[in-house]
This record gives C-alpha cells, structure tokens and sequence, in this order.
C-alpha cells in the first residue's frame, strides 16, 4: 500500500509537470489573430509540440560517456551501496545470507540491475530516436527544479528540435533490469510479480538519481549541456516566470 501511495504521488507529480506548461501554450491568444475574433470559429490546425529553440543533439561520443557515467558512475555505485546495506538488514534475499559475501553478492547483483537498465534505456532511446542525457534546469526554485527532475524521470527529448514527450524507454528500462535479475541469478521462488515489485523501486532510484544529478552534481551532463546550449532553455522557461 505504501509503495502504490508513492507511485501514485510521482505519477501526479510528474503528470502536472507536463500538462502545466501545455495549458499555458493553449491559454495564450496573440491579440489580432483570427482566434481572437468574436464568432470566429477557432482554427482547426494543431498546434505544435513544446520545443526548445537552443537545443542542439548530443554527439555519440557525448552519448557515450553520458552512457558510462550513468551506468557505471558515482551514483549507481553509491546507490547500489546504500540499496545492498538495506537488503542486508532485511535479509533479502534470505538465500543469500549475511556476512561480507552476502554483502558483496547484493552490491554486484543492484549494480548489474543499475547496468542492465541504463543499457536498456539508452538502447531503446536510439531505436526511438530519442536523448537521454539528463540537462540540469536553467530554472530557478527548488519546487520548480524538482518538478523538472521528476519529469526527466519519464519523459526524453525527441528529434531536432528537442521537444520532450513522455518516454517509453525511460519508463520501461527499470522493470527490464529487474526482469532480468529474476530470471538470470535471483533464487528460483522469484517470479514476474518479484520483478515489477522490484522494477516499482528501481524506477523511484532512477528519479532520486536525477534528484542528485539536478542538485548535487551534474557529471559530465553539466558540461555537455553547456557546451551544446545557451544558459536559457526555451523548454525549462516555460515552467514560468524567472
């Protein structure tokens, strides 16, 4: 129960993050277009995407070593520290035991989950077509760089243009890691509902990761962001006034 209050929060979190700024595209009239004519129907064309006019696509090489550094970086490492001392405690799983080779065991098998979801994640983002290089927000405000974090969790920019739409992959590569987890070296009572259980959390980390990439240290998406964009971001802007 607990954990289904905590996905619900992220997803309503997350779910007004995206819509706020699309109601404030369509709630914007420019005074003397056709739309804002009494009696005039209004025009039946849709309107395009939010997108960022100072976003550049990272190279590969770019790609690359964001791939490194998320997968096997200072903070999956650290993450799966922390996530190995609590299993311990919890004596999960019990099979494995206690000691410092139960502990080791535990590291190695949440930083292959960690591995297996960043891979997962950056594969399918080629195959669509999307990035998903975490861009610290040129915002200002805790709320409204949370806000930002928490989008990033689920969403990626897509095409030229840099448009963000919500991401199957990023959606999708937690639950890929612990699927395979429970069927590669997990102990055999481990089933499916075990893995989407395991990918629920695994998805919550991934958003406490970009938590840390937005207020403690950025890696090396702090440079590349400025390297390949101005300190203004026309997506991030619109969350609201400076």
């Amino acid at each position: 129960m607990k954990m289904l209050r905590i996905v619900s929060l992220l997803a309503a979190i997350t779910g007004l993050g995206i819509l706020a700024p699309l109601d404030r595209a369509q709630s914007s009239i420019v005074p003397g277009t056709s739309s804002s004519i009494v009696g005039e129907s209004p025009s039946p064309t849709t309107k395009p995407p939010l997108v960022d006019p100072a976003y550049k696509s990272p190279t590969e090489r770019t790609r690359l070593r964001t791939y490194f550094f998320d997968a096997f970086g200072p903070y999956p490492i650290a993450g799966a520290a922390l996530l190995a001392a609590v299993n311990q405690s919890e004596k999960n799983p019990p099979e494995w035991g206690q000691g410092a080779g139960a502990y080791a065991q535990r590291f190695g098998s949440n930083l292959a989950i960690a591995a297996v979801m960043t891979t997962t994640r950056y594969g399918l983002a080629r195959a669509f077509r999307e990035d998903t290089v975490y861009y610290r927000c040129e915002c200002k405000g805790v709320l409204r760089r949370f806000r930002h974090a928490m989008i990033s969790t689920v969403t990626a920019r897509r095409c030229a243009d840099g448009h963000r739409r919500l991401s199957f992959p990023a959606i999708a590569a937690p639950y890929a890691g612990t699927m395979t987890a429970v069927y590669a070296w997990y102990p055999g009572r481990y089933d499916s509902r075990d893995a989407f259980r395991m990918g629920n959390y695994t998805l919550l980390a991934f958003a406490g990761e970009n938590l840390a990439l937005e207020f403690i240290y950025g890696g090396p998406h702090t440079l590349f962001s400025r390297l390949h964009r101005p300190q203004v971001s026309g997506t991030d802007a619109s969350s609201g006034p400076p």
